[in-house]
């Protein structure tokens, strides 16, 4: 007897219940490698952030009454909201920028897996860019602090003092990201509700034109019969009505039924 080889079955389901097609596995490595490099490319632009804001913002001014000790010239200046407004502003467009990259060049492509890397980005951009921002000159002023005499003038590192503003990088982020999903949803609702081209809906007869599957007055089924019309089971005038049934002896002679017969009496 020849021996058959028993092959193994697939699992229940296909091969998708219990193995990963080789494209899919591709697919998922390679999203996962952009959603990773959209969060260090974030973390990046948070550095570049960071040394933009400590050198556009302003630096408030302060004297030195003795070596380590100095007090700020002018108890109003504005040099530190000013600093909190430059670094938010950076923030947004920081985050902004994020976003964009992140949504062109992963979202559409990947799904929201991307969406996470940026945010993460972000949120790693906010912190970077207030660290390297303030500690831009810091040791310099430390060292001048310390050394100088008294009525010395030293302009002090930018700092933030609104700690909220670090919000704005992943919000920013977050927010042009779902922004755009929402346009797009709303533009694909909106064409799905406009009407289609002039002559491609369907058609309607004018009143009094018969249309398939209507019933018009006199046809079978409506109840309705026009002059002269003959129904199901009505004699037409001439047709031969069904008489009394004819009797037939054994010559095959018809003849007329019988008056009486002998069944009559026996009852």
């Amino acid at each position: 007897m020849a021996n058959f080889s028993q092959q193994p079955l697939p699992p229940p389901g296909g091969q998708a219940a219990g193995f990963t097609r080789p494209e899919n596995a591709a697919v998922q490595f390679r999203a996962l490698l952009v959603t990773l490099a959209i969060a260090v490319g974030g973390a990046l632009l948070g550095l570049v952030g960071g040394l933009l804001w400590s050198a556009v913002a302003p630096q408030a001014v302060f004297q030195v009454q003795s070596p380590g000790v100095a007090y700020v010239v002018n108890p109003e200046t504005t040099a530190f909201i000013a600093a909190d407004g430059w670094f938010s502003l950076i923030a947004v467009i920081g985050g902004l920028i994020i976003g964009l990259a992140a949504y062109f060049g992963g979202v559409r492509r990947y799904g929201p897996l991307p969406t996470a890397g940026a945010l993460a980005g972000a949120t790693a951009a906010a912190f970077l860019a207030w660290w390297s921002g303030s500690n831009v000159g810091l040791a310099s002023f430390r060292h001048q602090l310390a050394s100088a005499k008294g009525g010395a003038l030293l302009h002090q590192p930018v700092d933030l003092g609104a700690h909220g503003a670090l919000a704005f990088w992943p919000l920013a982020a977050g927010g042009i990201i779902g922004g755009i999903e929402l346009i797009l949803l709303l533009r694909e609702r909106q064409r799905a509700i406009e009407p289609g081209p002039a002559g491609t809906g369907p058609q309607l007869a004018p009143p009094g034109q018969f249309q398939p599957g209507q019933f018009q007055p006199g046809q079978f089924g409506s109840g309705e019969t026009q002059p002269g019309q003959i129904q199901p089971g009505q004699i037409q005038p001439g047709q031969i009505q069904p008489g009394p049934v004819q009797h037939r002896d054994l010559n095959g002679q018809a003849g007329r039924q019988p008056d009486w017969s002998w069944d009559q009496y026996d009852r």
